[in-house]
């Protein structure tokens, strides 16, 4: 079997599981975890083979023409190179996770055979993206990813928080997919071809008339869909959803999707120094900003989503000084320990009976009752934290060597300040990623007070695969010397400079965090933390984890809406800015103020208008039909000497206007 032939199956086969699964969820329920996993872990195996064979080596295309447009053609094309083959192992490896980790997590949900099928499509759209090599066929992945996002976000739609998030999620992405569609439409009139070779190889003979334009459209509808400030907002509310489809999302695809089209079309978006200098401060304000945030929410899974904002901060600003080796580098590594995260989030919320950091801060033993979680989130959390050895530390060094070489002069694809604005706030955000990462392990695995409720072990799977997640959270880093051929030929490791000031800044902020942390706690007291009534939520702590974590989030506000009074070094930190980064900086509303009100304000005038002038028109028009009608039927009434004396009196009256006539003429 071909090279290509093994590429067209690594899309289809969770494709095919996701219909099956939705014909046979309800008619063979038996057959539903199977078809979750069995055609994902395929799927996995066929992307191995597949990068196996491509080796990093030269790319394999392969088209052939969809319909016929009459002007730009439609293709189904496959691009394979280093970048695509290991960008879709993955997906494949982080999707077998999730399904596995599913089976546990959602044993008894009634609508799981529904949540099976939408995770195997969501896996299928995002390995479409990876290896398409024509863009209309990526647009069609990109967009089934919106919509999966949408139903798997509102899973507990019994929930307002989930009906919102769901929503919420998928109107910022088409805000951002409207430019992005007019960007394509673009593009392709400019080179005359969807195809990414054809608009490649137009970049490079300089044939694309308005390359800013065309960049900064794309770059909107990357914002949108990579959680990139100013679109950024959806993110954290899609907490609402199940913890799996958080992993899903954050780790390998919806928003990696973004970073990895920008690493695709790179030297399209490098031809114009305004759009590299756009994403540069887009990157900064990104990294820096969602790092403020995380250290002051107490919700663990939020903490996770701002974290993943910054990450893909980190990601885009390594596409903003040119170096798409560095940026897809990040992208596995964080794929990697970010589903490890989440999954173990998981795991603690079904522990603790709550998603609550301020709660969990006072449960004592959490850490004893959940060792698995314990030992793997704390690997997870290093890496993140980019702590040597730990994979984040390396793929993080890629992207401040790239800034670097930028910002000096070594490198010329992207201004020297988009350089500069790139590795200084990389910077400031390695020490705010070390404070949060120190601050959500305190939180959660220090606490003092109660003794943490038992209820029970997690289900062996769910261990089990955060293990397996585990192993390449610790030693993908260490392959950084080897992938070299894979990544356009780039080096990757990282230089003494750069490896010594950013892994210093990550331990001084983890060492502030502690410190913070023991004297808020030492201040605080135990009698203090007797008063504070924080604990577990959840009304059924012994279901299943999805049961617990549904409860713990429709409960967070109302059980922790004020949580003034417990001891966070977050708060210590921050100072008066933790008020506004909690709520983020208050950009839903600026938003709402902006955008939302004035949309509504609209409508509502539209509506006045229908209803108080148009309706006036037709109900006008309606009225005087009818008074006519009702004049003429007077004159019906059913007496013929009356219908006689109007005819003769009628014909009196046109007798004596002809006589008028023609005496007149």
């Amino acid at each position: 079997m071909t090279t290509t032939t093994l590429a067209v199956l690594v899309p289809l086969l969770p494709f095919l599981g996701a219909l099956a699964g939705l014909l046979l969820g309800r008619t063979a329920p038996g057959f539903v975890r199977p078809l979750a996993v069995l055609p994902t872990l395929a799927a996995l195996v066929v992307a191995v083979l597949v990068a196996v064979r491509q080796g990093g080596g030269r790319a394999i295309d392969a088209a052939t023409q969809l319909t016929p447009t009459g002007s730009v053609p439609i293709e189904l094309a496959l691009h394979l190179d280093g970048f695509a083959a290991l960008a879709a192992v993955l997906v494949g490896v982080v999707a077998s996770c999730v399904q596995i980790y599913s089976t546990g997590y959602l044993r008894d949900d009634p609508r799981y055979p529904s949540y099976a099928a939408l995770v195997s499509l969501f896996t299928s759209a995002m390995l479409l993206v990876v290896y398409s090599g024509d863009l209309m066929v990526l647009l069609v992945g990109w967009e089934i990813m919106g919509i999966c996002s949408y139903f798997l976000v509102g899973h507990y739609w019994e929930t307002p928080e989930a009906r919102a998030a769901s929503l919420k999620a998928f109107l910022v992405t088409k805000l951002g997919d409207v430019p992005f569609l007019i960007g394509l439409f673009a593009l392709a009139a400019d080179a005359g071809t969807f195809r990414i070779t054809g608009i490649l190889g137009a970049v490079a003979a300089d044939g694309i008339d308005h390359p800013t334009l065309v960049a900064l459209l794309l770059l909107a509808g990357v914002a949108g869909k990579s959680a990139q400030f100013p679109l950024h907002t959806w993110l954290p509310d899609a907490m609402a959803g199940p913890t799996p489809v958080s992993a899903l999302i954050h780790a390998a695809t919806m928003v990696a999707a973004g970073i990895y089209f920008v690493a695709r079309l790179l030297p399209l978006f490098a031809a114009s120094a305004a759009a590299m200098t756009v994403l540069a401060v887009m990157a900064a304000v990104t990294m820096v900003g969602s790092g403020l945030a995380a250290l002051a929410q107490d919700d663990i899974k939020r903490v996770l989503a701002y974290s993943t904002i910054g990450q893909l901060g980190y990601m885009s600003g390594a596409l903003a000084v040119g170096d798409r080796g560095a940026a897809v580098f990040h992208l596995l590594s964080h794929g990697a320990f970010k589903a490890l995260l989440f999954l173990a989030a998981g795991v603690i919320i079904h522990a603790a009976g709550t998603n609550s950091l301020a709660a969990m801060s006072r449960m004592r033993g959490l850490a004893g009752r959940i060792p698995d979680a314990y030992w793997t989130m704390t690997v997870a959390l290093l890496a993140l934290a980019a702590i040597p050895p730990f994979a984040g530390f390396f793929s993080k060094e890629a992207v401040l060597v790239a800034a670097e070489h930028t910002a000096l002069g070594d490198r010329a694809v992207a201004p020297a300040g988009a350089g500069w604005i790139v590795l200084v706030s990389g910077l400031i955000t390695a020490f705010l990623t070390a404070a949060y990462a120190t601050r959500l392990w305190l939180l959660a695995f220090r606490g003092r007070g109660t003794e943490a409720p038992d209820h029970g072990r997690q289900p062996l799977v769910m261990n089990g695969v955060l293990w397996v997640l585990a192993v390449p959270s610790l030693a993908f880093g260490l392959t950084a010397g080897y992938l070299g051929d894979w990544f356009d030929g780039q080096e990757l490791t990282p230089t003494v400079t750069t490896a010594v000031l950013g892994t210093g800044i990550a331990l001084v902020g983890g060492l502030v965090t502690y410190a913070a942390w023991h004297a808020v706690t030492s201040k605080a007291g135990t009698a203090k933390a007797a008063r504070t009534p924080l604990g577990a939520v959840a009304a059924h702590p012994r279901e299943e984890p999805a049961v617990s974590e549904e409860e713990a989030i429709a409960s967070h506000t109302p059980a922790y809406g004020d949580i003034a009074s417990a001891p966070d070094p977050g708060r210590l930190l921050l100072g008066p800015l933790h008020r506004h980064a909690a709520a983020g900086f208050r950009l839903d509303a600026v938003y709402s103020a902006l955008f939302v009100r004035p949309v509504r304000a609209a409508a509502s005038l539209v509506s006045f208008l229908d209803r108080e002038v148009v309706e006036t028109y037709v109900r006008g028009a309606g009225s005087g039909t009818h008074l006519l009608g009702r004049a003429v039927r007077r004159a019906q009434t059913g007496n013929v000497q009356t219908y006689l004396s109007v005819l003769l009196a009628g014909s009196v009256v046109l007798a004596i206007a002809a006589v008028l006539v023609a005496a007149g003429a």
